[in-house]
Protein backbone atom coordinates (compact mmCIF):
# COMPACT_ATOMS: atom_id res chain seq x y z
CA UNK A 1 0.00 0.00 0.00
CA UNK A 2 1.15 3.59 -0.63
CA UNK A 3 0.93 5.65 2.40
CA UNK A 4 1.29 9.68 2.23
CA UNK A 5 2.51 10.14 6.42
CA UNK A 6 2.16 14.09 7.39
CA UNK A 7 4.64 15.51 10.05
CA UNK A 8 5.28 18.70 11.06
CA UNK A 9 6.08 19.37 14.92
CA UNK A 10 8.81 17.58 17.22
CA UNK A 11 6.38 15.26 18.91
CA UNK A 12 5.52 13.58 15.16
CA UNK A 13 9.18 13.51 14.12
CA UNK A 14 9.95 11.53 17.22
CA UNK A 15 6.76 9.42 16.85
CA UNK A 16 7.56 8.97 13.11
CA UNK A 17 11.09 7.39 13.95
CA UNK A 18 9.48 4.33 14.70
CA UNK A 19 6.64 4.26 13.06
CA UNK A 20 8.18 4.50 9.95
CA UNK A 21 10.65 2.16 10.23
CA UNK A 22 7.92 -0.38 10.56
CA UNK A 23 5.25 0.63 7.73
CA UNK A 24 8.91 0.25 5.47
CA UNK A 25 8.94 -3.04 5.86
CA UNK A 26 5.35 -3.89 3.99
CA UNK A 27 4.53 -0.71 2.45
CA UNK A 28 5.86 2.05 0.51
CA UNK A 29 5.51 4.99 2.46
CA UNK A 30 5.68 8.84 1.28
CA UNK A 31 7.03 11.42 4.65
CA UNK A 32 5.43 14.94 3.75
CA UNK A 33 7.38 17.49 6.24
CA UNK A 34 4.56 20.61 6.18
CA UNK A 35 6.70 22.68 7.58
CA UNK A 36 5.16 24.18 11.17
CA UNK A 37 8.58 23.35 12.83
CA UNK A 38 11.12 25.18 11.05
CA UNK A 39 14.15 25.95 12.75
CA UNK A 40 16.66 23.21 12.54
CA UNK A 41 16.58 22.41 16.08
CA UNK A 42 13.08 22.21 16.30
CA UNK A 43 13.28 20.15 13.06
CA UNK A 44 16.39 18.35 11.28
CA UNK A 45 18.11 17.65 14.18
CA UNK A 46 15.26 14.62 14.87
CA UNK A 47 15.44 13.37 11.67
CA UNK A 48 19.18 12.69 12.22
CA UNK A 49 18.89 11.46 16.14
CA UNK A 50 15.92 9.00 15.30
CA UNK A 51 16.83 7.43 11.58
CA UNK A 52 14.03 9.07 9.79
CA UNK A 53 14.27 8.87 6.61
CA UNK A 54 14.56 12.50 4.60
CA UNK A 55 11.41 13.62 4.03
CA UNK A 56 10.29 13.16 0.15
CA UNK A 57 8.71 16.74 0.55
CA UNK A 58 8.91 19.46 2.53
CA UNK A 59 6.49 22.04 2.23
CA UNK A 60 7.80 25.00 4.12
CA UNK A 61 5.31 26.37 5.54
CA UNK A 62 6.42 28.36 8.58
CA UNK A 63 4.36 29.63 11.26
CA UNK A 64 1.08 32.10 11.30
CA UNK A 65 -2.04 32.30 12.72
CA UNK A 66 -4.16 28.77 12.99
CA UNK A 67 -6.20 29.81 10.28
CA UNK A 68 -3.48 31.03 8.21
CA UNK A 69 -1.06 28.40 8.96
CA UNK A 70 -4.06 25.72 8.70
CA UNK A 71 -5.22 27.12 5.59
CA UNK A 72 -1.86 27.27 3.94
CA UNK A 73 -1.26 23.76 4.75
CA UNK A 74 -4.42 22.39 3.61
CA UNK A 75 -3.79 24.32 0.24
CA UNK A 76 -0.18 22.76 -0.11
CA UNK A 77 -1.15 19.02 1.21
CA UNK A 78 -4.15 18.76 -1.29
CA UNK A 79 -1.74 19.66 -4.22
CA UNK A 80 0.84 16.71 -2.82
CA UNK A 81 -1.50 14.19 -2.38
CA UNK A 82 -2.60 14.96 -6.19
CA UNK A 83 0.59 14.31 -7.40
CA UNK A 84 1.75 10.99 -5.31
CA UNK A 85 -1.99 9.46 -5.53
CA UNK A 86 -1.27 7.77 -1.64
CA UNK A 87 -4.22 4.73 -0.94
CA UNK A 88 -3.38 5.91 3.16
CA UNK A 89 -3.12 8.94 4.64
CA UNK A 90 -1.63 8.98 7.90
CA UNK A 91 -1.53 11.75 10.45
CA UNK A 92 0.04 11.95 14.09
CA UNK A 93 -1.12 13.91 17.30
CA UNK A 94 -3.33 17.10 17.61
CA UNK A 95 -1.17 19.64 15.52
CA UNK A 96 -2.83 22.42 12.57
CA UNK A 97 -0.82 19.64 10.24
CA UNK A 98 -2.83 16.99 12.10
CA UNK A 99 -5.85 18.57 10.82
CA UNK A 100 -4.34 20.02 7.37
CA UNK A 101 -3.40 16.18 6.35
CA UNK A 102 -7.00 15.02 7.64
CA UNK A 103 -9.15 18.06 5.95
CA UNK A 104 -6.97 17.35 2.82
CA UNK A 105 -7.46 13.40 2.46
CA UNK A 106 -11.31 13.84 2.79
CA UNK A 107 -11.83 16.12 0.59
CA UNK A 108 -10.21 14.07 -2.05
CA UNK A 109 -11.75 10.67 -0.57
CA UNK A 110 -8.72 9.30 1.07
CA UNK A 111 -8.81 7.23 4.16
CA UNK A 112 -7.17 8.49 7.02
CA UNK A 113 -5.15 6.86 9.91
CA UNK A 114 -4.84 8.77 13.20
CA UNK A 115 -1.83 7.91 15.79
CA UNK A 116 -2.77 9.06 19.21
CA UNK A 117 -6.32 8.87 18.44
CA UNK A 118 -9.14 9.56 21.25
CA UNK A 119 -7.21 12.09 23.43
CA UNK A 120 -9.85 14.56 25.13
CA UNK A 121 -8.97 17.22 27.41
CA UNK A 122 -12.20 18.57 27.01
CA UNK A 123 -11.50 21.44 26.70
CA UNK A 124 -12.40 23.30 24.00
CA UNK A 125 -10.93 26.35 24.21
CA UNK A 126 -7.21 24.55 22.94
CA UNK A 127 -7.04 24.41 19.74
CA UNK A 128 -5.43 20.74 19.95
CA UNK A 129 -8.90 19.36 21.56
CA UNK A 130 -10.06 20.74 18.31
CA UNK A 131 -7.54 19.43 16.62
CA UNK A 132 -7.93 15.99 17.97
CA UNK A 133 -11.70 15.88 17.25
CA UNK A 134 -12.26 16.71 13.77
CA UNK A 135 -9.02 14.07 12.83
CA UNK A 136 -11.01 11.06 14.85
CA UNK A 137 -14.07 12.09 12.98
CA UNK A 138 -12.94 12.27 9.43
CA UNK A 139 -10.47 8.67 9.97
CA UNK A 140 -11.13 5.43 9.20
CA UNK A 141 -8.16 3.56 11.40
CA UNK A 142 -7.72 5.09 15.11
CA UNK A 143 -5.06 3.95 16.86
CA UNK A 144 -5.79 5.00 20.58
CA UNK A 145 -2.62 4.49 23.00
CA UNK A 146 -4.80 4.31 25.72
CA UNK A 147 -7.77 2.22 27.09
CA UNK A 148 -8.96 5.89 28.09
CA UNK A 149 -9.00 6.71 24.84
CA UNK A 150 -10.60 4.11 23.57
CA UNK A 151 -13.80 4.70 25.78
CA UNK A 152 -13.96 8.26 24.91
CA UNK A 153 -14.02 7.23 21.16
CA UNK A 154 -17.09 5.16 22.05
CA UNK A 155 -18.76 7.56 24.27
CA UNK A 156 -18.80 9.96 20.71
CA UNK A 157 -20.22 6.67 18.94
CA UNK A 158 -16.59 5.84 16.83
CA UNK A 159 -16.43 1.92 17.61
CA UNK A 160 -15.46 1.04 13.68
CA UNK A 161 -11.63 0.94 12.82
CA UNK A 162 -10.57 1.46 16.04
CA UNK A 163 -7.48 -0.02 17.96
CA UNK A 164 -5.95 -0.18 21.27
CA UNK A 165 -2.41 -0.03 19.93
CA UNK A 166 -0.66 1.69 23.45
CA UNK A 167 1.61 4.57 22.85
CA UNK A 168 4.41 4.84 20.73
CA UNK A 169 6.14 7.51 22.55
CA UNK A 170 7.20 4.71 24.69
CA UNK A 171 8.47 2.74 22.12
CA UNK A 172 10.67 5.66 20.96
CA UNK A 173 11.55 6.41 24.60
CA UNK A 174 12.46 2.60 25.31
CA UNK A 175 14.55 2.50 21.85
CA UNK A 176 16.30 6.03 22.93
CA UNK A 177 17.10 6.13 26.26
CA UNK A 178 20.21 3.91 26.22
CA UNK A 179 21.54 6.23 23.68
CA UNK A 180 20.20 9.28 25.75
CA UNK A 181 22.28 8.30 28.77
CA UNK A 182 25.17 8.79 27.35
CA UNK A 183 24.51 12.34 26.60
CA UNK A 184 25.90 13.94 29.66
CA UNK A 185 27.17 17.17 28.34
CA UNK A 186 24.70 19.30 28.89
CA UNK A 187 23.85 19.13 32.62
CA UNK A 188 27.61 18.84 33.48
CA UNK A 189 28.23 21.89 31.55
CA UNK A 190 25.69 23.47 33.49
CA UNK A 191 26.75 21.85 36.96
CA UNK A 192 23.44 19.90 37.23
CA UNK A 193 23.55 17.12 39.78
CA UNK A 194 21.22 14.13 39.18
CA UNK A 195 17.81 14.66 41.14
CA UNK A 196 18.36 18.06 41.88
CA UNK A 197 17.47 19.78 39.22
CA UNK A 198 14.08 21.25 37.06
CA UNK A 199 13.56 20.72 33.60
CA UNK A 200 11.03 23.84 32.14
CA UNK A 201 9.10 23.85 29.05
CA UNK A 202 7.06 26.46 27.76
CA UNK A 203 5.25 26.17 24.52
CA UNK A 204 1.29 26.64 25.09
CA UNK A 205 -0.28 29.73 23.37
CA UNK A 206 -2.38 29.98 26.63
CA UNK A 207 0.40 30.39 28.36
CA UNK A 208 3.21 32.38 26.49
CA UNK A 209 0.43 34.56 24.32
CA UNK A 210 -1.01 35.88 27.80
CA UNK A 211 0.86 38.44 29.62
CA UNK A 212 -0.25 37.81 32.48
CA UNK A 213 0.52 34.17 32.95
CA UNK A 214 3.86 34.21 31.27
CA UNK A 215 4.60 36.58 34.52
CA UNK A 216 3.48 33.77 36.86
CA UNK A 217 5.30 31.38 35.23
CA UNK A 218 8.60 33.61 35.06
CA UNK A 219 8.36 34.39 38.74
CA UNK A 220 7.82 31.23 39.24
CA UNK A 221 11.06 30.26 37.80
CA UNK A 222 12.96 32.65 39.48
CA UNK A 223 11.62 31.81 42.69
CA UNK A 224 12.09 28.39 42.25
CA UNK A 225 14.62 26.76 45.15
CA UNK A 226 16.69 24.50 42.75
CA UNK A 227 18.74 24.71 39.53
CA UNK A 228 15.92 25.37 36.20
CA UNK A 229 16.82 23.78 32.89
CA UNK A 230 15.20 26.39 30.47
CA UNK A 231 15.39 25.05 26.49
CA UNK A 232 13.39 27.92 24.97
CA UNK A 233 10.84 27.08 21.75
CA UNK A 234 11.64 29.66 19.49
CA UNK A 235 7.99 30.96 19.81
CA UNK A 236 7.92 31.43 23.43
CA UNK A 237 11.27 33.31 23.55
CA UNK A 238 10.01 35.55 21.39
CA UNK A 239 6.99 36.21 23.40
CA UNK A 240 9.42 36.77 26.51
CA UNK A 241 11.19 39.03 24.82
CA UNK A 242 8.68 41.38 23.11
CA UNK A 243 7.25 41.21 26.96
CA UNK A 244 10.55 42.39 28.06
CA UNK A 245 10.71 39.37 30.53
CA UNK A 246 13.72 37.83 28.82
CA UNK A 247 16.68 39.64 30.21
CA UNK A 248 14.78 38.59 33.78
CA UNK A 249 15.27 35.07 33.31
CA UNK A 250 18.73 35.35 32.17
CA UNK A 251 19.72 37.22 35.00
CA UNK A 252 18.34 35.07 37.69
CA UNK A 253 20.85 32.85 39.31
CA UNK A 254 19.33 29.50 39.04
CA UNK A 255 17.79 29.66 35.69
CA UNK A 256 19.57 28.40 32.76
CA UNK A 257 17.95 29.44 29.31
CA UNK A 258 18.86 26.99 26.87
CA UNK A 259 18.54 26.86 23.20
CA UNK A 260 16.05 24.11 22.12
CA UNK A 261 17.11 20.62 22.29
CA UNK A 262 17.65 17.53 20.14
CA UNK A 263 15.33 14.48 21.05
CA UNK A 264 18.57 12.49 22.87
CA UNK A 265 19.61 15.53 24.58
CA UNK A 266 16.16 16.37 26.00
CA UNK A 267 15.33 12.82 26.96
CA UNK A 268 18.80 13.00 29.23
CA UNK A 269 18.11 16.23 30.71
CA UNK A 270 14.38 14.74 32.00
CA UNK A 271 15.85 11.23 32.97
CA UNK A 272 18.26 13.35 35.42
CA UNK A 273 15.71 15.69 36.58
CA UNK A 274 14.32 15.75 40.56
CA UNK A 275 10.93 17.44 38.15
CA UNK A 276 9.68 18.44 35.47
CA UNK A 277 7.96 21.66 34.95
CA UNK A 278 5.78 21.46 31.66
CA UNK A 279 2.63 22.56 29.24
CA UNK A 280 3.28 20.19 26.93
CA UNK A 281 1.55 16.85 26.40
CA UNK A 282 3.98 14.90 25.29
CA UNK A 283 6.65 16.01 28.10
CA UNK A 284 3.81 15.09 30.74
CA UNK A 285 3.75 11.38 29.30
CA UNK A 286 7.52 11.37 28.81
CA UNK A 287 8.20 12.21 32.35
CA UNK A 288 5.25 9.38 33.66
CA UNK A 289 7.51 7.19 31.57
CA UNK A 290 11.09 8.20 32.89
CA UNK A 291 9.27 7.71 36.51
CA UNK A 292 10.26 11.80 37.33
CA UNK A 293 7.34 13.65 38.62
CA UNK A 294 5.40 16.36 36.59
CA UNK A 295 4.26 19.66 37.19
CA UNK A 296 1.76 20.89 34.61
CA UNK A 297 0.74 24.42 34.39
CA UNK A 298 -2.46 23.34 32.95
CA UNK A 299 -6.09 23.45 34.13
CA UNK A 300 -6.33 20.11 32.21
CA UNK A 301 -4.81 17.42 30.41
CA UNK A 302 -5.73 14.66 27.98
CA UNK A 303 -2.83 12.18 29.38
CA UNK A 304 -5.57 11.46 32.90
CA UNK A 305 -3.80 8.04 33.84
CA UNK A 306 -0.65 10.63 34.83
CA UNK A 307 -2.78 12.82 37.14
CA UNK A 308 -4.76 9.37 38.48
CA UNK A 309 -1.10 7.55 39.39
CA UNK A 310 -0.17 10.69 41.16
CA UNK A 311 2.64 11.57 39.27
CA UNK A 312 1.41 14.76 37.25
CA UNK A 313 -0.10 17.67 39.33
CA UNK A 314 -2.04 20.18 37.73
CA UNK A 315 -1.35 23.96 38.46
CA UNK A 316 -2.48 26.10 35.42
CA UNK A 317 -0.23 28.82 35.26
CA UNK A 318 -0.36 29.95 38.87
CA UNK A 319 3.31 31.15 40.14
CA UNK A 320 2.16 29.67 44.14
CA UNK A 321 0.76 26.58 42.83
CA UNK A 322 3.54 25.90 40.69
CA UNK A 323 6.37 26.55 43.49
CA UNK A 324 4.10 24.40 46.22
CA UNK A 325 3.61 21.66 43.23
CA UNK A 326 7.66 21.93 42.80
CA UNK A 327 8.59 21.71 46.51
CA UNK A 328 6.12 18.72 47.36
CA UNK A 329 7.31 15.38 47.81
CA UNK A 330 7.73 12.78 45.04
CA UNK A 331 5.73 9.95 44.76
CA UNK A 332 5.36 7.13 45.94
CA UNK A 333 2.43 5.08 44.44
CA UNK A 334 3.16 2.80 41.34
CA UNK A 335 2.96 4.32 38.13
CA UNK A 336 1.37 1.05 36.31
CA UNK A 337 1.60 0.10 32.19
CA UNK A 338 -1.47 2.36 31.19
CA UNK A 339 0.66 3.08 27.56
CA UNK A 340 1.05 -0.44 26.94
CA UNK A 341 4.26 -2.53 26.30
CA UNK A 342 6.69 -0.72 23.98
CA UNK A 343 5.61 -2.03 20.56
CA UNK A 344 2.77 0.12 19.38
CA UNK A 345 4.14 0.77 15.97
CA UNK A 346 4.44 -3.32 15.37
CA UNK A 347 0.78 -3.14 16.33
CA UNK A 348 0.12 0.12 14.15
CA UNK A 349 1.61 -1.74 11.17
CA UNK A 350 -0.32 -4.58 12.15
CA UNK A 351 -3.57 -3.05 11.74
CA UNK A 352 -2.71 -1.08 8.29
CA UNK A 353 -1.83 -4.99 7.06
CA UNK A 354 -4.98 -5.83 7.51
CA UNK A 355 -6.79 -2.64 6.02
CA UNK A 356 -4.92 -3.15 3.07
CA UNK A 357 -5.90 -6.70 2.68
Amino acid sequence: MKILSVVGARPQFVKAGVVSRELRQTHQEILVHSGQHYDANMSEVFFDELGLPAPDENLGVGSGSHGEQTGRMLMALETCMLGHKPELVLVYGDTNSTLAGALAAAKLNLPIAHVEAGLRSFNREMPEELNRVLTDRLSALLFCPTRAAVENLADEGLTKGVSLTGDVMYDVLLQSLPAARERTQVGRELGLRRGEYVVVTVHRASNTDEPGNLAAIVEALTRIEHQVAFPLHPRTRSRLQSAGMLGRLQAAPNVHVLDPLGYLEMLALMDAAGKILTDSGGVQKEAFLLGVPCVTMRRDTEWVETVESGWNTLTGPDTEAILRAIAARAPTTERGAPYGEGNAAAQIREAIDRFAG
